[in-house]
């Protein structure tokens, strides 16, 4: 029996995804080097993104490829096993989100230039997932996504609120202008820093460089949204019980993250690489444990499907304005983030990722809560 080439065992793999290389549809790949099948064999979902990035292959629709790729549960056959072994036990070793880490994320994805956000997103920079379901467009989507937050919180005006991972003070900003409420903000990013303080000029809002884990201060609602995501499985109790000590009894927190369908302890190797270092998708069992004697759920809202439509207006943008910004970046990082973005969108397609707004009130408090939609 004669030996299957490298492109044929490719092929097979891909054929329950219906998929075709060098297909005509725009979900098929494209492959410019005939070195990608041994590369790809070999190192798996790393080594198929550094590929991507190496202009090896190419793809019309990617997120189409990701969605059918992950439907067809190809993802678990294509990792590098030895790699995510490997990253697996670190894990479990070494807590890679420690306090003395924690600035990293903020140094290698959110530091990479306020031009680059300002390009990609809403006009109001908010970089998590918008709320679609009146929306028809981006902006409106995120509007309507920090109003949300801001009627499940109950905000009034002359409360305090606390925003964990503020970003680029977007609801910061959004809070103290809409409800009169004063907000003290924390990012671990230089460059949000300074863009937020200069945003929230003259707002009752206090942007800091700082660390969830040195808060003190007692708030009226806690709110994170897109920030858990970096915590890390190891520090999520930890995290509630920061959010526990600055909380008052009868005040609300939101948690507003990415979720996953079973419990990780790391995330893909290429995205833990080029994109989120350190980072890593709670499941709902982690969610869970994590509150299980400090809070009480009030609310768990999932509308995961919106950030598919996010990350592909996203997407759009960065294109369409690549030309401003692209003497500060080179070929392969348009080629990266491209990837970056469509593979996300092609993920939570496929209901692979999840996204979920929790609210959470004290034990023994005696909030009345209603669901808000």
């Amino acid at each position: 029996m004669a030996i299957k080439s490298m492109k044929q065992i490719v092929q097979d793999f891909l054929n329950s995804a219906d998929v075709k290389i060098n297909g005509k549809r725009p979900w098929d790949i494209q492959v410019n080097n005939q070195g990608l099948y041994l590369r790809v064999l070999v190192g798996g979902s790393i080594a198929l993104g550094e590929a991507y990035m190496d202009g090896w292959w190419e793809c019309k629709a990617l997120d189409q490829l990701v969605d059918r790729l992950l439907r067809a549960r190809l993802d678990i056959k294509i990792r590098a096993i030895r790699y995510l072994a490997w990253n697996n036990i670190k894990a479990k070793i070494i807590n890679q989100q420690r306090k003395s880490k924690a600035y990293v994320i903020g140094e290698r994805h959110y530091d990479t230039g306020n031009d680059l956000y300002k390009n990609m997103l809403d006009n109001r920079l908010n970089y998590s997932c918008g709320y679609w379901k009146n929306a028809k467009t981006l902006d409106e989507a995120q509007e309507a996504k920090l109003d949300l937050i801001c009627k499940k919180l109950k905000l009034r005006p002359g409360m305090t609120g606390l925003d964990i991972g503020c970003g680029w003070g977007s609801l910061a900003k959004f809070a103290a202008e809409k409800y009169q409420v004063k907000v003290v903000g924390i990012t671990v990013s230089k460059e949000q820093v300074r863009f937020a303080r200069e945003l929230c000029k003259g707002l009752d809002v206090e942007i800091r460089l700082q660390d969830y884990r040195d808060l003190k201060e007692k708030f009226d609602c806690v709110v994170s949204v897109g920030m858990f995501e970096h915590v890390g499985y190891k520090n999520y109790r930890k995290f509630i019980k920061v959010v526990d000590r600055c909380l008052k009894d009868s005040g609300l927190f939101l948690l507003h993250t990415i979720g996953g369908n079973k419990s990780v302890t790391c995330l893909d190797p290429w995205i833990n690489k080029y994109i989120f270092p350190n980072g890593m998708l709670p499941s709902a069992k982690q969610i869970t444990k994590a509150y299980e004697g400090i809070f009480k759920l009030e609310d768990w809202h999932s509308f995961g499907t919106y950030y598919d439509k996010t990350l592909m207006a996203w997407h759009k943008n960065f294109n369409k304005n690549w030309d401003k910004i692209k003497i500060n970046y080179d070929e392969r990082f348009r080629r990266m983030w491209n990837y970056y973005l469509l593979i996300c969108a092609g993920s939570f397609r496929a209901h692979k990722n999840q996204l979920w707004q929790i609210v959470f009130s004290k034990i023994g408090s005696q909030v009345d809560y209603e669901s808000i939609r």
